[in-house]
């Protein structure tokens, strides 16, 4: 083959490959929500078992009696604490504001590098907690269960995800992005399991489904 050819299917090969390695830098998440590792689907699955069923009501609810947001660490309060958490590059002000940074939406597969647009969802919604047994609680235990950092129950997601779910359990709703439904569902769970929460026999229905896929 001659030199001119050889380079020039050389310069060719080269240009596709930076043409795909971009592709691929584009279509890959510049940041990854760190929600605490829920446990595993074998665990969930027996957390789920022991769970129990009942009937859902909402009479009384309010968000007011369920206190947001309040200090974590330094000048960082919860959704401060979740935004600096679940970002890239992340950089923050003497009052803990993001001033800079990038985020994935493990719910949609959305990139921002403006913390504002991503709200931080509660996985098993404050009214849900409610309907499931919190309505017995102190104010403090709202308060605690509304802030809870330590478990898989707060992550920073798209705002239209979260309003899309809104106050929806699994039977009704999951994540858009089929990769991160396993991790929600096993991150349901554990949260229910850990706070004595009953289910209602949809919600049930549909988690042992999805469990049975993990």
């Amino acid at each position: 083959m001659p030199k001119f050819y050889a380079r020039r299917r050389l310069s060719i090969l080269a240009a596709l490959t930076g043409l795909i390695a971009s592709a691929a830098l584009l279509n890959s998440p510049s940041a990854s929500a760190a929600l605490p590792t829920p446990v595993s689907a074998s665990t969930a699955r027996t957390y789920l078992a022991s769970l129990t069923v009942a009937t859902e009501s909402r009479t009384g609810y309010s968000r007011d009696l369920f206190p947001t947001w309040i200090t974590i660490s330094g000048t960082c309060n919860t959704r401060e604490y979740v935004i600096k958490r679940d970002g890239t590059n992340v950089v923050t002000n003497s009052a803990c504001t993001a001033t800079s940074g990038s985020w994935y939406s493990q719910y949609d597969g959305v990139t921002t590098t403006d913390a504002s647009t991503f709200d931080i969802d509660h996985v098993v919604p404050l009214a849900e907690a409610w309907d499931s047994g919190a309505s017995a609680w102190t104010t403090a235990q709202r308060q605690a269960f509304a802030n809870d950092v330590t478990r898989p129950q707060l992550i920073a997601v798209s705002a239209s995800s979260n309003r899309s779910k809104s106050d929806s359990d699994p039977a009704d709703w999951v994540p858009t992005r089929s990769a991160y439904v396993c991790t929600y569902v096993r991150a349901w769970v554990q949260v229910k399991y850990y706070y004595d929460l009953s289910v209602d026999s949809a919600e049930k229905s549909a988690l042992t489904s999805y469990l049975a896929n993990c």
